[in-house]
């Protein structure tokens, strides 16, 4: 009995022990680190080039006028005739203003010949007015030929100033009708092309009639408009990249040299001037190009 109870008693504390092992709290495993959560990133948007149309201009382009009234005499050059500045383009008819000129330098000259004439006479005016009071000193002559010398003396230098008025208004009208014949030379005002004839040998013009257009060849510039958020963001030097619409493959090189201080309240835009850098190959005057400015900051 005794033997029996001790293995009951055994058995019970076996039991006992495993249940109080298998219900005791087992450990936690150390947290995880947290893991890193994805960033994600706006896509930022990509800076394009601004595009632009404008023609080509150059600074030197103007329609020659009539400067009076006439008939064409003679005509020299034609449309796309290359010209140098003071090249004679025609000519109005000025043989009534070549015979107005002549006579006028004819009267120049004589008039500088009566001129001459009384500077002569007030010479021997002065010498007989020196001689006269010479005498009066001595008492061999009377007080009133001395005057008379000295009145006539006086007379002769009013003659020679009146005669010194005449020439110089002579001399103004001779120059008058010289430049009145230089309007009658129709000349190129600058290095250019004609680029077109408004007039025929034998058309009577008036003031102000147009009789060519000349226009230089270079240096070619290009206006266009910018927006105006571009304010302050393109600057004098700013380089632009030129092309045409007929040629879009073929670049050409330009830098800005003005842009406007100041917006067009009508249309919120600037207005901008850039200059080509040559060669201006297949570039001319009045083209309409497409200005790129690559992105502009």
């Amino acid at each position: 009995m005794r033997k029996s109870w001790y293995l009951s008693s055994v058995l019970f504390l076996a039991i006992t022990a495993l249940v109080g092992c298998s219900s005791s709290p087992t450990p936690t495993a150390a947290a995880a680190a947290p893991l890193p959560q994805p960033t994600t990133t706006q896509p930022q948007p990509q800076q394009t080039d601004y595009i632009a149309s404008g023609p080509i201009v150059v600074e030197d382009q103007v329609d020659l006028a009539a400067q009076r009234d006439g008939i064409v005499a003679e005509i020299l050059v034609e449309a796309g005739a290359a010209v140098k500045k003071g090249q004679l383009l025609a000519r109005l008819d000025d043989r009534q203003l070549t015979a107005d000129r002549d006579a006028a330098a004819a009267k120049v000259r004589s008039t500088e010949a009566d001129l001459k004439n009384w500077e002569a006479g007030a010479k021997v005016a002065q010498s007989e007015r020196d001689r006269a009071e010479e005498l009066w000193k001595a008492n061999i002559i009377a007080k009133e030929q001395v005057e008379k010398a000295r009145y006539q003396s006086e007379a002769t230098d009013y003659e020679v100033e009146r005669q010194r008025e005449d020439l110089r208004y002579e001399q103004e009208t001779l120059r008058s009708l010289d430049l009145e014949l230089e309007k009658t030379r129709i000349t190129a005002p600058f290095d250019g092309l004609v680029a077109r004839r408004y007039v025929r040998v034998g058309q009577e013009v008036a003031k102000h009639d147009r009789l060519f257009w000349v226009s230089a060849v270079g240096p070619l510039r290009v206006k266009f408009s910018l927006p105006e958020a571009y304010l302050g963001r393109v600057k004098k030097g700013t380089a632009l990249i030129i092309t045409t619409p007929d040629a879009a493959d073929q670049t050409h090189q330009a830098t800005v040299m003005l842009v406007s201080p100041v917006v067009d309240p009508s249309s919120d835009t600037l207005d901008a001037t850039a200059e080509l850098r040559g060669p201006y190959a297949g570039l001319r005057p009045g083209m309409i190009v497409n200005i790129r400015l690559q992105n502009p900051q």
